[in-house]
């Protein structure tokens, strides 16, 4: 089940205030032209920023996610209609012979297990076609990066008044790193989200690529956040 900050209604049009800086994707853009890509499978799209930015270089774009509320925000926004939006988990992926999948943000380390992230990378090799590419990010374990995330942060929103986030680990046992997410609302109202990331090492991930069926073409840093978190390119073998 998608965590209460991307599944509840009133926590996901929170997302985009909360996460304006989204300096991470154009560097997926990039990617896509660089390879030439013009279908494009957007995994766990959230409130669909990335799918929408693809599209508008006249690419052919789909989105998914299982969290129903954070559709309903991407399906709101400007040129959302050109895009085909699906509801369904990542390991059942619609099949439309993709030249791209990507996942970005958090999405490839939601996944706590290795037998769901390898149903994952199967799924993502069946969605596309062969000879094409998987380009997804995961943050560096080694930079403990989660030990930057406690904190407060607020945002006024029209009609919703100021919303407040308060940040906080909950378990820290390498891979798995468990934070809360409370919310608090201008008419008192409170809202939490309860989330675990699985922080995989360069060794998993290659391997992991290399049993579903994939060929690792390229890591580089992630332009936005260098030395912490790194971007993946795989092929599909044929």
């Amino acid at each position: 089940m998608p965590d209460a900050m991307f599944a509840h209604p009133r926590l996901a049009p929170l997302y985009d205030a909360f996460e304006s800086d989204r300096t991470d994707l154009p560097a997926y853009v990039e990617i896509a032209d660089e390879l030439g890509s013009a279908r494009v499978l957007d995994v766990g799209c959230g409130t669909g920023s990335l799918a929408i930015l693809l599209e508008e270089t006249g690419r052919t774009v789909v989105g998914t996610d299982p969290a129903e509320a954070s559709l309903a925000v991407a399906r709101s926004k400007d040129g959302s209609a050109r895009i085909v939006w699906v509801r369904c988990d990542a390991t059942v992926l619609p099949n439309i012979a993709a030249d791209l999948v990507v996942m970005t943000g958090n999405v490839a380390q939601v996944f706590r297990t290795d037998e769901e992230w390898s149903r994952v990378l199967l799924s993502v090799r069946a969605a596309l076609r062969p000879g094409t590419h998987f380009a997804f990010e995961t943050r560096k374990p080694e930079r403990r990066d989660w030990e930057r995330w406690p904190g407060t942060t607020s945002v006024d929103l029209p009609e919703v008044g100021r919303v407040e986030r308060r940040d906080e680990l909950t378990d820290v046992s390498p891979p798995l790193i468990s934070f809360r997410s409370t919310y608090r609302f201008a008419d008192g109202d409170e809202l939490t989200s309860e989330s675990t990331l699985r922080f995989r090492t360069r060794d998993e991930i290659d391997m992991s690529l290399a049993e579903a069926g994939f060929e690792l073409r390229e890591v580089r840093e992630a332009p936005d956040r260098p030395g912490l978190v790194d971007v993946y390119i795989a092929r599909r073998a044929d």
